[in-house]
């Protein structure tokens, strides 16, 4: 059994993906898209959504985090990413939904409203060519897919500034599954990839780093995500983190 990943580099529902074929002991690899021309990239290809990541198993397409984490504990049951008890499975279901649709576009909008102010942080995020070109290149010249993806993301300068003030409140949450068991338990559960690469990533932030390191959250990260390429500079405006200081 062997999986073909599409992917953009750095991303992190991407390293989720990655993460959990991992853990089922499924061979992969990853063809590297760009950020918003994945779309067109992945339809052509037979996809029917635009997003990544994207995977091909078995001869099936598979889109999302949530959609994967279902299909490989189908076709590979163990070791399960799901708990058999009904009562845990539930609370599994609903980290790894709340991580997917609350947790996952935080970073990503923040990293987006990096990048506009300083582009140094990219090529920090590829480990290979992309399209051709070297990593200094694709940050050269990223500007116009970045404003593009900022767009498609809704990550405006007032939306960020609200995801960096409520930063402390969805921490907190993670620290909350962390102490009822529903994540970090000696066996990871799907919840558990959804969730820390995500935090994961909020430790490469420059900015962000000393309020996120100190958190149960941030421990659970490093052990869950050992190793994320990437780096993102100090850039965002000190107002905009003054609630992280509070």
């Amino acid at each position: 059994m062997h999986a073909k990943l599409y992917g953009i580099p750095g991303s992190h529902p991407v390293r989720t993906a990655q993460l959990m074929l991992d853990h089922k002991g499924i061979a992969w690899d990853q063809v590297d898209v760009p950020n918003v021309l994945c779309r067109p990239f992945l339809r052509a290809r037979g996809f029917p959504g635009p997003t990544v990541p994207a995977l091909v198993l078995d001869g099936r397409k598979v889109q999302t985090t949530v959609a994967i984490s279902r299909m490989l504990d189908a076709v590979r049951p163990d070791p399960p990413l799901f708990p058999a008890d009904p009562e845990r499975r539930s609370a599994v279901e609903e980290a790894e939904r709340w991580g997917n649709e609350v947790l996952q576009p935080v970073p990503r909008r923040i990293a987006g409203a990096t990048v506009v102010r300083d582009r140094s942080g990219i090529a920090s995020f590829l480990e290979r060519p992309l399209l051709g070109m070297s990593p200094r290149m694709v940050a050269a010249t990223a500007g116009p897919i970045m404003a593009v993806s900022r767009r498609i993301n809704h990550a405006g300068d007032e939306t960020v500034r609200a995801d960096i003030a409520g930063l402390p409140s969805l921490l907190d949450h993670a620290d909350e599954l962390l102490a009822t068991g529903t994540i970090g338990g000696e066996e990871l559960n799907a919840a558990d990839f959804q969730i820390a690469t995500s935090v994961r990533l909020l430790l490469l932030f420059e900015d962000l780093a000393p309020a996120v390191g100190g958190r149960p959250a941030a421990e659970y990260a490093r052990r869950v995500v050992p190793h994320y390429s990437g780096h993102m500079p100090n850039v965002l405006p000190p107002a905009w983190l003054a609630p992280l200081r509070a």
